[in-house]
């Protein structure tokens, strides 16, 4: 088995597309096309997350519960995100679905991109294909908007945000 060099925060994004397709089959050559990641980084990413325990042997199924772990308890701390500048961009954290509908808040967060349609903090994305990816995956968009919650968010937001990805990843079985 290949030694483990340390999760990368494109891994989480890997993780996370694999949950939204729910139980769709699909290809490396697929998450590659639908990421803009290069093809032997998504099977790289995918070797990384066995060995780490956050996807299954098969590499074909995420461990729910452990991803969910990571994302609670470890996630703000190995990518942690400070709010930047004032930018246009896309929504995340609770200034995107799902929180959004529950959170009010004059402080907008925003992935920095002219096809954004908010202005907001500048919130780094974990990898910079995410702006394209999201535009053609809501079910994604949500997800790492919600992990975006968790990164930057207060208790509150990240105690929302855990709830929907555990109502999400844990429900669509």
């Amino acid at each position: 088995m290949k030694k483990h060099s340390g999760m990368r925060p494109h891994d989480i994004v890997v993780l996370l597309k694999i949950a939204a397709k729910e139980k769709k089959q699909w290809y490396m050559k697929d998450l590659s096309s639908e990421l803009n990641i290069s093809a032997s980084e998504i099977s790289e990413s995918i070797n990384r997350s066995v060995i780490a325990g956050l996807l299954a042997p098969d590499k074909k199924n995420v461990m729910k519960l452990s991803l969910l772990d990571f994302l609670e308890f470890g996630l703000r701390y190995v990518y942690p995100e400070k709010p930047g500048a004032l930018v246009r961009g896309i929504p995340t954290a609770h200034s995107a679905a799902p929180l959004n509908d529950v959170i009010v808040s004059n402080d907008n967060y925003v992935w920095p991109s002219g096809k954004g349609t908010m202005r907001g903090q500048a919130i780094t994305p974990l990898y910079p294909s995410v702006i394209d990816a999201v535009q053609k995956d809501d079910k994604l968009h949500e997800l790492l908007a919600l992990v975006d919650a968790i990164r930057v968010g207060r208790a509150r937001e990240k105690e929302l945000a855990v709830k929907e990805l555990k109502d999400r990843l844990l429900n669509n079985d």
